[in-house]
């Protein structure tokens, strides 16, 4: 028996929402190794507040990447994994600024708007199917998301 019957939503509809929950899978994916690339190599006189801020931001990135992974498989699909198919579909592209404070801050902003615009696509696309888990879980990163953005910009005096 298919997922998508007992859970109530059309096997269409779970199709498509996988397929995008693959690519913010992606995206989340590349984030969260360049957030911890950041957090190994962070040098200056912002070390220990940084330090301690990316480490905090990677641990919900991967959090997210779970529970982006199980929500796939609740809609009856199979998460990507391999980070060679990451690269292919990420919007987030690999840094290699990860030593500078302020690059590393504008590169986890660049990452946030990119991974709130997709999620945002997603409320729209699971609004439409009456995903109301998918919705939930995107809702909930969206807002939390938002403060974080606000958190980040103020660290750089914007």
């Amino acid at each position: 028996m298919k997922n998508s019957s007992i859970i109530g939503l059309k096997e269409e509809d779970c199709k498509k929402i996988s397929e995008k929950l693959n690519i913010l899978l992606a995206n989340y994916s590349v984030f969260y190794q360049n957030t911890r690339g950041s957090h190994w190599n962070i040098k200056g006189d912002q070390f220990f507040t940084l330090h301690a801020k990316f480490e905090e931001l990677y641990n919900n990135l991967f959090l997210k990447i779970d529970e982006i992974a199980e929500r796939i498989l609740t809609l009856g699909a199979m998460p990507h994994h391999n980070y060679s198919e990451y690269i292919k579909v990420s919007s987030i592209k690999e840094s290699n600024d990860v030593k500078d404070a302020t690059k590393s801050v504008e590169n986890i902003l660049s990452s946030f708007k990119i991974v709130i615009d997709l999620q945002r696509d997603l409320l729209d696309i699971t609004a439409a199917a009456g995903d109301e888990g998918t919705n939930s879980l995107m809702s909930d990163y969206v807002t939390e998301q938002e403060k974080e953005v606000w958190m980040y910009n103020s660290y750089l005096g914007k």
